[in-house]
């Protein structure tokens, strides 16, 4: 799979989503704790256009801690609109420097994840492609930053629409989609799987 070909399709189906909100609809809570609609798509956008030495410096300002970094590049965008966020998507389709690591594969998993962020809890579900489907929920499972198998420790996932499954424990089992998120660990996830695992991952999670 061509994943920086696939990161751009997830993004540009981000933008049809994006291009169909109301204005009251930017500024609804995300699945991102703190975080609006709006605030989800600066964040996506946060480190495009950055070189190392640019990086490097919001690491330092965060203390290298993941929460604090990604605060640090959220106030960096400003009190952006819209209107400008959707420009400033279009300018970059295509993952650069951070986003664009191990092939696109960051950018393509942080924009899936981040959609889902924003359409669950604004009611408007989709179909998300199987084989980025497939790709992130390996990739969420082994990303340091997203530590997918810890946050579904001691439970055995089955993602009945994608033929995918990990892990030991009382079975949690659904979409692919549900699978992803809640491994993610997005509140409300788990209750989209059915199983004694969900049940586990409801108590973790909400």
């Amino acid at each position: 799979m061509d994943l920086m070909r696939e990161a751009e399709r997830e993004r540009a189906e981000l933008a049809g989503l994006l291009a169909e909100l109301r204005a009251d609809e930017w500024l609804l809570p995300s699945l991102c704790a703190g975080w609006t609609v709006r605030d989800v798509v600066a964040h996506v956008l946060s480190y495009e256009g950055l070189g190392p030495r640019e990086v490097v410096g919001r690491m330092v300002r965060g203390r290298l801690v993941l929460g604090r970094i990604n605060d640090v590049a959220l106030r960096a965008q400003g009190p952006a609109s819209p209107a400008e966020l959707m420009e400033r998507l279009r300018a970059f389709p295509r993952p650069t420097g951070l986003t664009a690591a191990r092939g696109g594969a960051v950018g393509l998993v942080d924009a899936l994840i981040h959609q889902q962020d924003i359409r669950r809890p604004l009611g408007r579900p989709r179909t998300v492609d199987p084989a980025r489907l497939r790709f992130a929920l390996d990739f969420t499972r082994t990303a340091p930053p997203l530590r997918g198998f810890w946050k579904a420790r001691g439970v055995r996932l089955v993602a009945t629409d994608v033929d995918w499954t990990v892990g030991r424990g009382p079975e949690a089992r659904g979409p692919g989609e549900a699978v992803l998120m809640a491994m993610a660990g997005r509140r409300g996830a788990a209750a989209d799987l059915t199983g004694p695992g969900a049940t586990v991952l409801e108590r973790r999670h909400g």
